[in-house]
């Protein structure tokens, strides 16, 4: 007997064995599916988490350079507090990095502040007002959805323009067309030329839609000759960051006249940070997660070695006969081991069925995602459990010794 028609009668007798035990059975598989349900939540929660992660994170561009005087990350307080005392970038420093990069295509100071926005009777509390330029349109990677973007004339010249995000659109206008109008920011009355794309929320906390764009010169005579500028500079093609990234260092340390060996005054931080920091933080919560719901799937397991160990305990006649009549250890091994996949198998196949349905419940609350994935890892988990519990069982079946399994009744 080869071992497919072995696989093949194994399955049956195990078919006829569960269904002759249909509520032991059902108990059995209870405790897996149990088991399955609360991993394979998890792993969509996971999955949905890091979708929605990288969608956000998107909006920076992978080839865009955030030139400040605070780095993102890894940095002590005391780091800190010497970031604190770097100069803020000036004009002048801006004008002299765009004029000497060659392998930027885009560079674009950038300074930003908060305050409510108004037409006529309607206003828009707390909007984030971007002083920017022209460029701005290449390195945020943002849209126009009706109207334009700022020109280079506008830009230079602070005339009182705005390009208004889509939530403000709404917020200040509602069934208007805003193309035209004016609005007032800091008494400073700005026709509007343009509305952006919807773009959504950074990280599920800043909205992206409730900003404007305003010239730069525009902006600092409404709030401050001297802003805390940042840059953003978006490199000339993505094979070429790391060579942009050294160029833009080299340009920023002679624009900020730092002699060689003195350390860095600026930091250049990029979407890449975010995306280290989310994976280290994701991998430990996702392996917290998993350990503690794999011990409801542990559980599971262990069960369903008992219920193995009685079935081989209540079938020992049956062994020794299968044995007597010529049936080889690794028969009886496959035998028990698919009965025991098989529980493991169904079980899996109705948890994914329930978790289907969870998972709809759960986007209420958090981005999760079934994907193929979680749903073939929820598979292969469930039939390695079945194999894992039976195993033991199954092996000391295959052991027996027909004539003292004869004997038993």
């Amino acid at each position: 007997m080869n071992f497919g028609t072995e696989l093949k009668e194994g399955f049956f007798i195990s078919w006829a064995a569960l269904r002759a035990n249909k509520l032991r059975s059902a108990l059995t598989t209870l405790g897996i599916v149990i088991g399955v349900v609360t991993v394979t939540l998890m792993g969509t929660a996971i999955e949905g988490l890091n979708q929605a992660f990288l969608r956000s994170i998107s909006t920076m561009g992978a080839d865009v350079f955030f030139v400040m005087r605070f780095s993102w990350f890894n940095h002590s307080y005391a780091d800190w507090l010497k970031m604190q005392k770097r100069q803020p970038f000036t004009l002048t420093q801006v004008k002299a990095v765009e004029n000497q990069l060659t392998l930027a295509s885009a560079v674009a100071p950038v300074a930003e502040y908060w305050s409510p926005i108004k037409y006529r009777n309607r206003t828009s509390n707390r909007v984030n007002i971007v002083g920017t330029t022209e460029e701005y349109l290449i390195t945020s990677g943002v849209s126009v959805s009706s109207g334009r973007f700022m020109t280079p004339d506008e830009v230079e010249g602070a005339r009182p323009v705005v390009v208004i995000g889509a939530d403000v659109a709404t917020n200040l206008f509602q069934l208007e067309n805003p193309i035209g109008k004016t609005v007032r920011l800091n008494q400073t009355a700005l026709e509007v030329v343009g509305v952006l794309d919807k773009q959504g929320s950074f990280l599920g906390e800043f909205n992206l839609d409730n900003r404007v764009v305003v010239p730069l010169k525009q902006v600092l005579s409404a709030f401050s000759r001297y802003p805390n500028l940042r840059l953003e500079v978006k490199a000339i093609n993505t094979k070429q960051v790391e060579d942009a990234k050294e160029e833009l260092r080299g340009v920023l340390r002679k624009v900020r006249r730092l002699a060689p060996g003195e350390p860095d005054d600026f930091s250049i931080n990029q979407q890449e940070m975010f995306i280290e920091r989310f994976n280290r933080v994701a991998g430990t919560i996702a392996a917290i997660g998993l350990f503690i719901t794999g011990l409801a799937l542990f559980v599971g397991g262990i069960g369903i070695m008992n219920i193995m160990f009685v079935s081989v305990a209540e079938r020992t006649h049956e062994i020794g006969i299968r044995k007597a009549i010529g049936a080889k250890r690794r028969t009886i091994l496959i035998q028990f081991l698919t009965e025991a996949a098989s529980i493991c198998l169904f079980g899996g196949l109705l948890a994914l069925a329930i978790a289907y349905g969870l998972t709809f419940a759960v986007q209420k609350f958090l981005p999760a995602t079934m994907s193929l994935t979680v749903v073939a890892i929820a598979l292969l988990v469930s039939i390695f459990t079945g194999v894992a519990s039976g195993f033991f069982p199954a092996w000391r079946a295959a052991r027996m010794d027909p004539v003292e399994a004869l004997r038993r009744e």
